[in-house]
């Protein structure tokens, strides 16, 4: 869990009241991140929007790696070979199956 200096908290209440106050302090970088708390629990975080887009690009890289391990563990590490089918075959296999094609 992140932990949040009590200058980085603001109450949801004091926040809709003094939002340009707040979102001065994170734009102009005082603060990196603003946590706001509603029923003493934190419950969304602001963040500057390059940091934000930091932030994307930093997961969707990660859900490529990911999907890069499965793809890896799936093909490449295979034992046994890849049985390839015609599209009359994959057809035929689902028609057993009592798909309808």
């Amino acid at each position: 869990m992140v932990a949040y200096a009590r200058d980085e908290m603001v109450g949801i209440t004091e926040l809709s009241k003094s939002l340009g106050k707040y979102l001065d302090k994170v734009v102009s970088n005082p603060l990196n991140k603003i946590a706001i708390i509603r029923r003493n629990e934190p419950e969304a975080v602001i963040v500057p929007i390059k940091e934000y887009e930091h932030m994307k690009e930093a997961s969707e890289i990660l859900e490529d790696m990911q999907i890069a391990q499965v793809i890896k563990e799936r093909v490449i590490d295979r034992k046994e070979p890849v049985k390839y089918l015609t599209l009359e075959e994959l057809e035929e296999n689902l028609r057993k199956r009592g798909k309808n094609v």
